[in-house]
């Protein structure tokens, strides 16, 4: 599926929710997909497991069936669910019925599903709606007519999270790989043409200064249509500001201008969100939506023209407490609550998009946020087909998420080793974020390389990116925390710097002297150095994202006193306990948000 078809703001439009109880059938050996020839089942085969045979005498064989006793909540993990599946990796099939009402003339019906990971197959009443690609980013299918029953209708969907080379992200990761359905599945019924996407935004060519000075601001929007649109018009709203205006459509695509006064800029401290309404054909789409102009000014970041710096949170997507991938509102307020709690303005999602509640919860409490594709360590840099890949998660990132105006950065990736390969590849990703969106800044985390004396930030890559990111551990893999108090820093490029990630492990509760490593005091030792270090940072020093708020999953992460399956470099664990460091991070953070207000 192409992201160009992609349905946004699916919360504004009639749906049927999917979400609860579904069936399953685990299959590692793909048994429901392939013959015993290996060759994939054809369409009518009763022992696809897509299908649903019903036998009619005692004699018939039938060797796969959907029963209630196996079953899965949806949207979630299978890992967490059945203790049988924590380290799966593999085929699951999940099934459901529902119901759907008559669809009136002119209507048409979706499905849509916000994330499964990794590799969907989807069927309804025996008949192959679609297959996608990606665990972290949305996509739908069309459901045809002639396939919609007002009851019981059989719907199947073959999830995959096997790790391959060819894939996005690859075999190689430091994350716990969930499999299933892990975001909403929903039924949207629309008319017959729609708005399908939109983005309404500050109008990132104007000069911000010159605007607030003479109280006039220009917002530009776009609507696509699921095709053409033919004769009409599409109605915009802004309540708030007593703003309604029709515009005259032709073709698939309308592109309006809007000057407004008296507008209220987004930012960290008031983040003042705008009802925005875009009805067409019946149909009113309403959004909550921020203005405000984010860009980089010689070595620095600018907000709404002025400098700011970014006191980050980094965060995987993942509820510790429960062991489970995160999903719900009440997920994404207890994750963002603790970053608010560090006096954060500013999350850095690891290592892909996250889903819509915390986008959004952002908007509504004030992050500056930086998106990312899991273009991560050893992708295949030589292949077209991997590039593709990568540039289809990309597009269905901003094509969801370009309406948020708490995020202000693009990644393209996190750690990717250097050469001229590799270098083509991320700017291939750079220029395909530009030409999608060129109202934020592009960036991706690079490495750094300690050297005794002076660390040299040169990554080919920063000539591309808006920002210079660099992950640095220094004293964590590499020397001893008391390193930082001669490391001098130099970037070869005249643009902000940030350190998109810092860290050290430390067992929650275990406390020694600081020089014992995996005790809470090693940890707040090693962040006691690196903040010494940052006052001594380069001009352009423009934010710090510590790795990592909490603690994660990892099967990598394998010392059975200190580790235990878990990513330890979390300020707080596992169970919700603040460590040592977060204290010293939240000092800083309050002595750099004073500073920045002076």
């Amino acid at each position: 599926m192409a992201a160009e078809n992609l349905i946004i703001n699916t919360d504004s439009r009639e749906s049927i929710s999917l979400n609860g109880t579904w069936q399953y059938i685990v299959d590692p050996y793909d048994t429901g997909f392939y013959t015993y020839r290996f060759t994939e089942r054809s369409e009518g085969d009763p022992e696809a497991y897509w299908n649903n045979p019903v036998t009619k005498h005692r004699s018939e064989r039938r060797e796969h069936g959907y029963h209630p006793s196996n079953s899965l909540q949806v949207p979630g993990d299978w890992n967490s669910q059945k203790k049988e599946l924590t380290y799966y990796e593999g085929s699951v099939w999940y099934q459901r019925d529902f119901d759907l009402r008559s669809l009136k003339k002119g209507e048409r019906a979706f499905l849509y599903f916000g994330a499964v990971n990794y590799e969907a197959h989807v069927y309804l009443n025996g008949k192959k709606l679609g297959m996608h690609k990606g665990g972290f980013t949305p996509f739908n299918f069309e459901i045809p007519k002639e396939l919609i029953k007002k009851e019981d209708n059989f719907l199947v969907v073959k999830v995959d999270n096997k790790r391959h080379p060819q894939e996005v992200p690859t075999v190689n990761v430091d994350w716990w790989n969930y499999g299933g359905i892990t975001r909403d599945v929903k039924v949207l019924i629309t008319p017959d043409k729609f708005i399908q996407q939109y983005n309404v935004q500050l109008d990132p060519a104007q000069d911000i200064a010159e605007s607030i000075a003479q109280d006039r601001f220009v917002v530009t929007g776009s609507v696509d249509f699921n095709r053409d649109a033919g004769k009409g018009s599409v109605t915009v709203k802004i309540p708030e500001l007593d703003f309604t205006r029709d515009y005259a459509v032709s073709g698939d695509r309308l592109e309006f201008d809007i000057e407004l006064a008296d507008l209220e800029l987004w930012s960290p401290e008031d983040p003042k969100l705008y009802n925005v309404e875009l009805a067409y054909n019946g149909e009113t789409l309403s959004d909550r939506i921020g203005f405000r102009k984010i860009e980089t000014v010689g070595n620095e970041i600018h907000l709404n023209g002025e400098r700011v710096f970014l006191r980050g949170a980094t965060i995987h997507e993942e509820i510790p407490q429960d062991v489970r991938r995160a999903y719900s509102k009440e997920d994404a307020e207890q994750l963002l609550g603790w970053a608010k709690e560090l006096n954060a303005n500013m999350l850095r999602l690891a290592h892909y998009p996250h889903n819509e509640e915390i986008t959004r919860l952002a908007d509504a409490m004030g992050f500056l946020v930086w998106s990312e594709i899991p273009v991560y360590w050893t992708i295949d840099f030589s292949s077209d087909e991997v590039l593709e890949k990568a540039k289809v998660q990309l597009e269905e990132m901003i094509t969801r998420d370009r309406n948020r105006a708490s995020i202000i950065i693009w990644s393209v990736g996190n750690e990717t080793p250097v050469s001229p390969v590799r270098t083509a590849f991320m700017k291939s990703l750079i220029d395909k974020a530009k030409s999608l969106d060129d109202s934020r800044l592009v960036s991706a985390a690079l490495e750094v390389h300690y050297n005794p004396e002076t660390n040299h930030i040169n990554d080919p890559l920063g000539a591309y990116t808006d920002i210079v990111s660099v992950n640095e551990y220094l004293g964590w893999y590499g020397g001893t925390p008391d390193m930082c108090r001669t490391a001098q820093w130099e970037v070869d490029y005249d643009k902000p710097l940030i350190i998109s990630e810092t860290g050290a492990g430390a067992k929650g509760g275990f406390h020694a002297d600081r020089e014992t490593r995996w005790s809470e005091e090693y940890q707040e030792w090693y962040y006691q150095e690196q903040i010494a270090m940052f006052e001594r940072m380069p001009e352009g020093f423009s934010g710090v994202a510590p790795w990592i708020l909490v603690d994660f999953r990892s099967p990598k992460r394998n010392h059975p006193e200190y580790q235990e399956g878990w990513n330890r470099k979390g300020i707080i664990d596992e169970k919700g306990n603040k460590k040592k460091a977060f204290a010293v991070l939240n000092k800083y953070y309050d002595e750099m948000e004073a500073a920045t207000a002076r």
